[in-house]
């Protein structure tokens, strides 16, 4: 069996699912339901730390996804080297 990852695919994925869920927490910024979200996680968690989420920003929204997409692909790509190194043979 083939464990090889290719380090690119990999990078994708990853830079996809972390700069998607960043996407979707954008939209329920842009929404206005993040703050519930935030709210109901830290009563879930016993935990009060005051958190307020701040206007939606287009910018600030544009950059986190695009910094997590890129930081998520270069994660991917170190992983999948690092277990291809792991899984010689």
């Amino acid at each position: 069996m083939n464990q090889h990852l290719n380090p690119n695919k990999t990078g994708i994925a990853l830079g996809a699912l972390v700069g998607g869920l960043h996407l979707v927490w954008s939209v329920l910024v842009a929404l206005g339901w993040a703050q519930a979200l935030v709210n109901f996680s830290q009563w879930a968690h016993m935990v009060s730390i005051p958190v307020v989420i701040q206007p939606f920003n287009l910018s600030a929204a544009v950059t986190v996804i695009v910094v997590a997409a890129i930081v998520g692909y270069v994660i991917g790509s170190i992983f999948a080297r690092i277990w291809n190194h792991a899984h010689k043979g």
